[in-house]
């Protein structure tokens, strides 16, 4: 009988830093740790002890998963370039799973998914019969959705109410659906992860450099 997919997904695109360990359907291993800062520093022990816990090393993994955003612009290089290394030197599939797709995995169609871009803007992206493009929205711009739509993300419920919609809560742990979109997405062809930016970095770029993003 061959073995499950071992899939390891991890996250820094908001305030945490987040990874789980997926076998299949089986979620084997899930870490959330809030933090503003230090995901960079955090990331790769965090990875370790989830292995070293479900005694497993890193050559038996068959993918990682990693969250692109949007989000904080420089957690989402943090991850992207992680993923991309881990990748190279185990020779294994990265894949990349937006904060739109992993939000939305699960929820009833069709839906939508929102979330603060700041600046008075808003992200949004609608999922029916199939995923329309993300859009960056001004504060007060129409967004045009099918009756009945479900909301999911910032001010839901506010969405639901004055659009004939409802309101949810995702049905997943964010980095526990990055690690099953990775699963589900195994196989087939897809380009090297990237950060998801629909709008340019807030700040200016910090005096230490970036994390190099590999070809």
């Amino acid at each position: 009988m061959r073995p499950e997919p071992l899939i390891l997904a991890f996250d820094t695109s908001a305030a945490h830093c987040a990874a789980a360990l997926l076998s299949g359907d089986r979620l084997v291993d899930l870490q959330i740790e809030e933090m503003a800062l230090g995901q960079a520093e955090r990331l790769m022990p965090m990875l370790e002890a989830m292995l070293a816990r479900a005694g497993i090393g890193w050559g038996d993994l068959a993918a990682i998963g990693v969250g692109t955003g949007p989000g904080n612009f420089t957690g989402i290089r943090i991850s992207v370039a992680a993923a991309r290394g881990l990748a190279l030197g185990l020779a294994i599939p990265a894949i990349g799973v937006s904060t739109f797709e992993a939000m939305a995995l699960d929820a009833p169609r069709p839906a939508v998914v929102v979330l603060d871009a700041r600046r008075g803007q808003l992200y949004a992206q609608l999922f029916a019969e199939a995923a329309e493009p993300p859009r960056l929205l001004d504060e007060g711009e129409a967004l045009t959705v099918p009756p009945g739509t479900t909301f999911l993300g910032h001010d839901a419920d506010r969405f639901a109410l004055t659009l004939d919609g409802r309101s949810a809560q995702p049905r997943h742990a964010m980095v526990q659906a990055i690690a099953r979109l990775a699963r589900d997405r195994l196989g087939q062809a897809a380009p090297r992860p990237a950060p998801f930016y629909l709008r340019g970095a807030d700040a200016a770029p910090p005096a230490d450099p970036p994390p190099v993003m590999l070809p």
